[in-house]
Order: structure tokens, then C-alpha cells, then sequence
């Protein structure tokens, strides 16, 4: 009993400890492993290694910075936002349409001396027309003669007044409302298919249908001329060779004119004719004189007076005869006879052949080129006529608010990230 109270008590766990010593090998191999057994008590322990404790975060505050960004949110942002839709549902006026849709057709008909007579081809649509008439839709002199005609500025400013922005300032040059009728008069053109639809806009809907309706007048007049100019392209070759054969028969017939004026012979081959058949009877009656004082000679005496008379005549005959061969060989006074007066008479006859002949082949050439012509015609075919709006559909609010409050703030929050990504480097 006097044992156990002379010994004092261990911790739990130093019962079998020993202490190290320093030549003893076991306990350096003892030394490597680690301990198995803590020697110290929990509450050293504890006090040896206090815990460190990180301080609380502070409540968030509202610094100058998040308030520049509030305020720069209000002024950029929210105040023309506000601005725009305040104008939008207030001020800004109800825009009525009217659509209208054509197309270049040309028609090919066929001839009826062709393979297949009477059956007309198919229409085709004239992608350069199209072309010419999309840019002539957009042009200026469309612009003004519709100005003169319809007075766009009465129709386009009238609201100036109440909404400036969609309206026209009356006060405006051409040039401003050439512009201006590019937003009012929109154009959609397919290049394949060649179709052309308008939307035209306008503050009232039988003005919107009046202007969309002067633009297809006028296209359709400006597809005429360029019909009407191809055709002339077409024939303007065959009609000057017809103009020249014109003129040359013309001449060719005036110098016949003053030829017969001149020497006062209608035809000289009749005229030939004429004295040939004079001749032939003159020397027919010859050789019945020649018969007949041959006869009379044989029955009658020498003093007998028919004999005389039959001499007589015989010279009278041959006197005629002999003055009308004359005629074609000697010479008026100026120096010309029937043979050169036929001559001349027969050179004019040819050239006027000639002439006729020529003017017949450029009549036929031009005819043909005519028809030909007027085979391919071209002309301008709605499928949408004009229409008359019943309600307003422009301007769209709250698409153009949507559109306005995007933009504002993605204009808003990229100056933002510039403005303090620039403000943080430095």
C-alpha cells in the first residue's frame, strides 16, 4: 500500500515511454518513423496552436464611382429613351401604305409563216429594262415631275408641324426631297425574277394610293419610250436605205420630167415607132406610084398629062420619104438628133428602172424590219394594282423604342468598360 502511494501517477499513455537516449540505435531508427503516441497534454496542446479567425466582411456601400455610372445610365440611357417614346406615341403621325407590284414582260409572237404559226411564245421578263426602271423609280426626274404634277410637298409636309422628324420641310430643295422619297417610297427588287413591289407611304391613304399610282403611269410610259427606241434601233438603217432609194427614184423621175419638157417628146421609142410606121407607109404608096406609071406608061402616049402627074407624085413621095430618114440622122441646133435623144432617153429609163427597183427591196426591207420590230414589244404588267390602306401600320412604336433603348445602352455600357478599363491602367 506504501508502494503505490509513493509513486506518483502517469498520464495515460507515459506508462510505457522511455526516455531516448543518445547512443541507443533503436531509437534512431525510432527517430524516422514518426511518433505514435502524443506525450503532451491536450490543454498545452491547444494552447500551443491558436486558430486565426479572418475579420467579417463590412456591409456593401454605395460609392462615387456606382453613382457616376447611375447617373451616366439616366442621362445616356433612360432620359432619350424616355425622350423617344414620349415622341413616338405623342408626336409622331400614322403612316398609311399602299403597295403596287409589276414586271417587264416582253411577248415574242411568232409569225404565222413559222413553224408553228399562231402560237405566240412565252413571256420573258428584260432584266436591263428592269434595271433601267428600278433606278428611274429612285431618280430625280421622277421626283420632280411628281412634285409639278401631285405637289409632294403639300402631301409630305402638312404634318411638319406636329411631327418633324417623319415629315417633310416644305422648305426644302429637290435635292431634300429626293431624299426624302427614298424613305417614303420603299423599293424591293428580286434580280432573278424580275419583280419589282413598292410600298409607298404617306400620311393619308388616297394620297399613299394617288403616288403609287402615278409612279406605275409613269413607269409604265417610261417602258414605252424604251420600246419605242428599240424599235426605231431596229429600223433606223432599213428606213435610211428607204430614204435614199426615195430620193434616188425622185431624181431619177425629174430628169425623165424635164428631159420630155426639154425636147417636148413624151417617149421617144413611140416616138421612133410612130415614124417608123410613117416610113413604111410612104414607101408603100412609093411602090404604088412606081406600079402605077409603070402602067400607065405602057397603055398611055408621051403626052399623055397622068403620066405627068404619075412622076410628079413618085417625087413628091420620095421627097417625104427621104425628109423624114433625115430625122434621124441630122441635128437641131443644138447639136442633137433622134438617135442622141434616144440615147439620153434610154440611159434615163434605166436609172429610173433602177430607182423603182431599188425602192421596191427597201420597201420590202423596211417592212419586214417593222414587223419584226412590232413582233417583240414590250410592256410593264401589275400583279398588284394599287391598293387603298384601311389602317395605319407605320411608324412601329415600340419597335423603334426597342431599337433606341438597344443601341442607347449598348452605346452606354461599351463607353463604360472604355472609360474605366482606361481609368484603371492609369
Amino acid at each position: 500500500m506504501s508502494d503505490t502511494k509513493s509513486k506518483p501517477e502517469l498520464p495515460e499513455g507515459s506508462q510505457h515511454t522511455k526516455p531516448k537516449q543518445d547512443n541507443d540505435p533503436a531509437s534512431e531508427n525510432s527517430a524516422d518513423k514518426p511518433a505514435s503516441v502524443d506525450t503532451q497534454p491536450p490543454e498545452k496542446k491547444m494552447q500551443s496552436k491558436p486558430v486565426k479567425q479572418k475579420p467579417m466582411a463590412q456591409a456593401a456601400k454605395l460609392r462615387s464611382r456606382h453613382r457616376r455610372l447611375i447617373i451616366s445610365f439616366f442621362v445616356a440611357v433612360l432620359a432619350p429613351l424616355i425622350v423617344a417614346a414620349w415622341y413616338m406615341y405623342t408626336r409622331a403621325q400614322d403612316q398609311y401604305v399602299s403597295y403596287v407590284a409589276f414586271a417587264v414582260r416582253s411577248e415574242d409572237v411568232s409569225s404565222n409563216l413559222d413553224l408553228f404559226g399562231g402560237i405566240g411564245a412565252l413571256g420573258s421578263g428584260t432584266s436591263e429594262d428592269t434595271d433601267i426602271l428600278y433606278e428611274f423609280i429612285q431618280s430625280r426626274e421622277l421626283v420632280r415631275s411628281a412634285d409639278s404634277e401631285l405637289d409632294l410637298r403639300k402631301i409630305y409636309s402638312e404634318t411638319y408641324g406636329i411631327d418633324p422628324v417623319f415629315s417633310f420641310n416644305r422648305d426644302g430643295t429637290i435635292e431634300d426631297l429626293a431624299s426624302y422619297w427614298k424613305n417614303m417610297v420603299k423599293i424591293f427588287y428580286d434580280s432573278g425574277t424580275g419583280l419589282i413591289e413598292l410600298r409607298v407611304h404617306a400620311f393619308n391613304p388616297d394620297d399613299a394610293k394617288k403616288v403609287s399610282e402615278y409612279i406605275f403611269t409613269r413607269s409604265s410610259a417610261m417602258i414605252n419610250e424604251l420600246s419605242a427606241i428599240a424599235r426605231e434601233d431596229a429600223t433606223r438603217y432599213a428606213r435610211e436605205e428607204l430614204d435614199r432609194s426615195v430620193a434616188r427614184l425622185r431624181a431619177a423621175r425629174q430628169a425623165v420630167t424635164e428631159f420630155r419638157s426639154r425636147n417636148q417628146i413624151v417617149d421617144p421609142a413611140a416616138e421612133i415607132g410612130a415614124q417608123t410606121g410613117l416610113l413604111t407607109a410612104l414607101e408603100t404608096k412609093l411602090s404604088d406610084a412606081l406600079i402605077t406609071f409603070d402602067l400607065l406608061k405602057d397603055s398611055a402616049g408621051e403626052n399623055d398629062p397622068r403620066l405627068e402627074q404619075a412622076v410628079l407624085r413618085i417625087e413628091v413621095i420620095r421627097q417625104r420619104i427621104d425628109e423624114e430618114r433625115q430625122k434621124f440622122t441630122s441635128s437641131d441646133s443644138e447639136g442633137k438628133n433622134y438617135s442622141t435623144l434616144v440615147g439620153e432617153y434610154e440611159g434615163l429609163a434605166v436609172d429610173r428602172e433602177f430607182a423603182e427597183q431599188a425602192y421596191l427591196a427597201a420597201l420590202a426591207s423596211y417592212d419586214s424590219a417593222l414587223i419584226e420590230a412590232q413582233r417583240k414589244s414590250r410592256y410593264l404588267a401589275a400583279y398588284i394594282k394599287p391598293t387603298l390602306a384601311e389602317r395605319p401600320e407605320y411608324p412601329k412604336r415600340m419597335i423603334v423604342v426597342a431599337l433606341i433603348g438597344g443601341f442607347l445602352f449598348f452605346a452606354w455600357s461599351i463607353g463604360a468598360l472604355i472609360y474605366y478599363a482606361i481609368k484603371d491602367r492609369r
